[in-house]
């Protein structure tokens, strides 16, 4: 007997240039000695000569002061959205940077981080009411985590909406970037990346990638989600943890339930997941 699969309709275009694309991950400040843009351009016909085709800059943005982790911080905490970090270079510097990606027939996507921002963000002190807050009315760090050198936005907000693809539609225009990878990205509700999609989309065809594993993000938001059951398999198999048929959990989830179209991100080396001794979903 056969069984009919009852799939979920995808609404949007992927840009064919991402279809089976190799992404490859930069963090400008170790990725070169120099650790700026102009320094990892000149490594561009190396990644390109790998095969390589998107270009996933970590966050580029000034990194907050108040509460940051360690003498530089985590990237993640994002002082000023319209900001680059001086460290790396300028806007024109990450301008040429793109420019030259695009030249050797590369794309550039950048990360985004819309659940939160560094403590000391100006939407702080100018928009209070866009925070989340805790029982008692202060502001409050992502929950669960240890991330305390943010605070979360409060996307039920209409004002958060709107600044922050209003901040996404600055890059693609200013710097002609490709499309996001964005952080944390089921901890943000899905309407608002289906919202932010349907505006990049109107300036260029853009790729988004969703730090998440959830088929509804396929449908209106995001291209791509992460393949994390699959890379979590992997890594018990070749630890000797499991055999290949720890690979069924994440294959018959997708073939049930993910749509005939919606790309997953298969990785073996992730910046959040250098050390896999003992974790577990």
């Amino acid at each position: 007997m056969t069984h009919a699969v009852r799939r979920h309709d995808v609404h949007l275009t992927h840009p064919e240039w991402s279809r089976s694309a190799t992404i490859y991950q930069i963090n400008t400040r170790q990725f070169t000695p120099d650790g700026t843009f102009e320094a990892a351009a000149r490594e561009l016909s190396r990644l390109h000569e790998l095969g390589v085709r998107i270009l996933w800059l970590m966050p580029v943005h000034e990194i907050g002061v108040v509460n940051r982790k360690g003498a530089l911080g985590s990237p993640y905490a994002v002082r000023d959205y319209y900001s680059v970090n001086p460290e790396f270079g300028t806007l024109t510097d990450l301008r040429a940077f793109v420019d030259a990606a695009h030249a050797r027939g590369m794309r550039v996507i950048l990360d985004w981080v819309a659940n939160h921002t560094a403590w000391d963000n100006p939407l702080v002190e100018e928009h209070p009411e866009w925070y989340a807050r805790d029982w008692q009315g202060a502001l409050q760090p992502t929950p669960w985590w240890d991330w305390d050198d943010v605070v979360d936005l409060d996307f039920h907000r209409p004002g958060v909406r709107s600044y922050m693809i209003d901040a996404m539609a600055y890059w693609v225009r200013q710097a002609d970037v490709d499309g996001f990878r964005c952080d944390v990205a089921g901890l943000v509700p899905v309407d608002f990346w289906e919202q932010a999609r349907a505006e990049l989309c109107r300036i260029k065809p853009v790729f988004m990638l969703a730090e998440a594993e959830h088929r509804d993000l396929h449908d209106r938001a995001f291209d791509a989600t992460y393949g994390w059951s699959w890379n979590l398999a992997l890594h018990h198999i070749a630890s000797g943890r499991a055999d290949v048929t720890a690979l069924r959990v994440y294959h018959a989830e997708h073939e049930k339930s993910f749509p005939d179209d919606g790309m997953r991100m298969l990785f073996v080396s992730n910046h959040d997941k250098n050390s896999w001794e003992g974790t577990e979903f």
